[in-house]
């Protein structure tokens, strides 16, 4: 008896990698910028908040035909939990996602004349920040979800893209909503760093926030097909 593996999609593997080091990229480097523009903290905020959703908005766009543009864990799984991808897929996705977010951040350092690796001191926690993480990425799954289940594929970069933007402020902890975002940030010291001792909360609270869009998603929008 002949056993065959399971097929992974490369291409969309790629784009993924592609795409989370270009995300990535985008956004260290914009809060780099916006460090060296001006002092005013809320200036910095809003210049990498409106960068990210502009990076985020093209790269969606570009890359949505060949992998579904996840450049987010907590995507691929909630699409490996509704049967939109096998489980060798979502891992592979899974990698690239994180390996493609290390090495935009590098290059953002390195286009800023930084080390590459350039461990990141900045301490985001307490309760606040977490309860904050688990928000954001139910809501980013909710919007996605929603808006691909009510038949508006096409609206999916404006909404995410603006989605995020919103969540810059609504959320004490800006909105990371991403598990390999989480990891990627941990190596640049910069506006938009974590340090290596905040990001393992950060990601158990947006592992919960995933757990509870799930069901909330199987409850509001339910597959028809």
């Amino acid at each position: 008896m002949t056993t065959t593996s399971p097929t992974i999609d490369h291409r969309g593997v790629g784009a993924e990698f592609v795409g989370t080091a270009f995300l990535l990229a985008g956004v260290v480097g914009s809060g780099i910028m916006a460090e060296r523009l001006t002092e005013d903290v809320g200036l910095q905020l809003l210049q990498n908040a409106v960068a990210t959703a502009g990076v985020l908005i093209a790269l969606i766009t570009t890359f949505s035909a060949t992998s579904g543009a996840h450049f987010n864990p907590a995507v691929t799984l909630a699409e490996r939990f509704f049967g939109s991808i096998n489980n060798a897929t979502a891992a592979a996705y899974v990698g690239a996602q994180t390996a493609g977010g290390i090495l935009g951040v590098m290059i953002a350092n390195i286009m800023f004349e930084l080390d590459p690796v350039y461990w990141s001191e900045k301490s985001r926690g307490g309760y606040g920040q977490l309860v904050a993480e688990s928000v954001a990425t139910l809501g980013l799954l909710l919007v996605i979800f929603g808006t691909v289940r009510g038949r508006k594929e096409t609206a999916v970069p404006l909404v995410v893209g603006s989605y995020i933007a919103g969540a810059y402020y609504f959320t004490s902890s800006t909105s990371f909503a991403n598990p390999a975002v989480s990891v990627a940030r941990m190596f640049s010291n910069t506006f938009a760093g974590i340090s290596p001792g905040s990001t393992p909360g950060f990601i158990a609270a947006q592992g919960i926030g995933l757990v509870v869009a799930l069901a909330t998603i199987s409850w509001l929008f339910p597959q028809t097909d």
